[in-house]
């Protein structure tokens, strides 16, 4: 796959796309010149990179960019996961104040939101690959994925109740990831915490060397991919499904998805044929 520093360089941008030469792996959504991330259809995944040097502060078009890469990757099961990381030497700082105004405040939640939105519609399993500090929105970005892997040099921190507003992702999601106790304070107090602890609370699966953070993410991007990615996409599906749910409903409905949706799949009975003549599954993917 051909790569480029950034999808910035609009004179080489241009330039392909006039004469039809854009890369194979070169997203199509880079042909219109996104201003803020790098967005790469990488093999058998898709990677968003956040690049809004210096501290990638999320503005409104920023969201919108991000939340279009999202999209684009509906019905596209051979992208089997999507991995978010920064080309700054923090994640993200958070949210662009200049955009939280009386004015624009509604347009900026609907296009943060939609980020969140559209990452549990689509179902793929996410990975955060997290360098440097984490904040506001950025936190909320990186620890709503379902896997973060963290630099030791990472922070995490929602220190939007400072400033007078609060963290509505966090606010929703943190109970369910920390437990109540434990995020009032996080939320409250607007207090940031290193990579070690953000581990030990289970906001982050695991803490590197900032030098091994890249071949950590593709190490275990490499394991998740093996899999079939429609059977991944409904293995997340089912996990979320079953969240507030009382055991007895969760497994009913745990069970629905199993019986009336996977045992469905060509790649189930694929591997469950493969399985036993003792060979390694063939995926198509459906």
């Amino acid at each position: 796959m051909v790569k480029f520093p950034s999808c910035r360089d609009e004179t080489l941008n241009a330039f392909l796309f006039r004469q039809g030469e854009l890369p194979a792996g070169f997203s199509w959504l880079c042909r219109g010149f996104m201003n803020s991330i790098i967005f790469e259809k990488i093999d058998n995944y898709a990677r968003i990179t956040l690049n809004r040097p210096p501290l990638n502060i999320m503005n409104i078009e920023m969201m919108s960019e991000i939340g279009e890469a999202l999209e684009s990757l509906h019905n596209e099961d051979h992208l089997k996961l999507i991995v978010f990381r920064s080309a700054c030497k923090v994640f993200s700082a958070g949210v662009d104040m200049a955009d939280h105004t009386p004015q624009k405040v509604f347009q900026l939640l609907e296009a943060f939101h939609k980020i969140f939105l559209s990452m549990g519609e689509i179902g793929k399993p996410t990975i955060a690959a997290v360098n440097g500090a984490a904040l506001g929105g950025g936190c909320e970005l990186a620890t709503f994925c379902d896997l973060v892997i963290a630099s030791e040099t990472a922070k995490f921190g929602q220190p939007e109740i400072k400033v007078g507003v609060f963290p509505s992702i966090a606010t929703v999601v943190f109970p369910y990831l920390v437990g109540k106790k434990k995020a009032m304070e996080l939320i409250l107090t607007g207090e940031a915490i290193e990579a070690k602890e953000a581990l030990s609370l289970g906001l982050v699966n695991r803490v590197v060397p900032a030098e091994k953070l890249d071949d950590a993410v593709k190490e275990l991007a490499s394991k998740i991919t093996m899999s079939s990615g429609p059977v991944l996409q409904m293995m997340k599906r089912t996990m979320l499904s079953g969240e507030g749910l009382s055991f007895q409903d969760a497994l009913k409905s745990a069970q629905d998805i199993y019986l009336n949706q996977l045992m469905a799949l060509e790649d189930t009975q694929e591997g469950l044929k493969a399985f036993v003549e003792r060979r390694s599954p063939v995926w198509k993917d459906k």
